[in-house]
């Protein structure tokens, strides 16, 4: 699971980081264990990186938002309930679709990527939908 980040690494490459800080931090979050974002980052990433940093400290902060819209567009369902990487890579997109200006169709291309490489093929759906459903309304 170790994605190299050079200067030149691609959007692509570096959401997946994101996902992969974020997963870090929910899980450190679930077992009640001390941790600093910055030392997370730090150990992901060679070099410091402004879009990861956006993205991470984005996410985080706007959570509690990010959380609500992704619970009102899943049916029976709610983010808590998918796996920890599948709740990363929607957080990522509903972040990247509310507070950037990232194309939809980007937004909603990255995250399915994401989601066929770590998780499973109803959790990749639900991700889709759920930011289908958003950018259409």
């Amino acid at each position: 699971m170790n994605v190299v980040i050079t200067m030149a690494s691609s959007r692509s490459e570096l959401r997946e980081k994101c996902m992969i800080i974020l997963y870090q931090i929910d899980l450190r979050k679930s077992l009640n264990t001390p941790y600093s974002v910055d030392e997370i980052m730090e150990e992901n990433l060679l070099i410091e990186n402004e879009f990861v940093k956006e993205i991470v400290y984005g996410v985080l902060e706007h959570q509690t938002e990010i959380d609500e819209k992704a619970n009102f567009y899943v049916k029976d369902w709610t983010i808590d309930r998918l796996d920890r990487t599948g709740a990363a890579i929607l957080r990522i997109g509903i972040f990247e679709y509310l507070y950037t200006d990232t194309p939809p169709i980007v937004i909603i291309n990255e995250a399915v990527e994401l989601a066929k490489k770590y998780s499973d093929e109803s959790v990749r759906k639900m991700i889709n939908a759920v930011l289908d459903k958003m950018i259409k309304e």
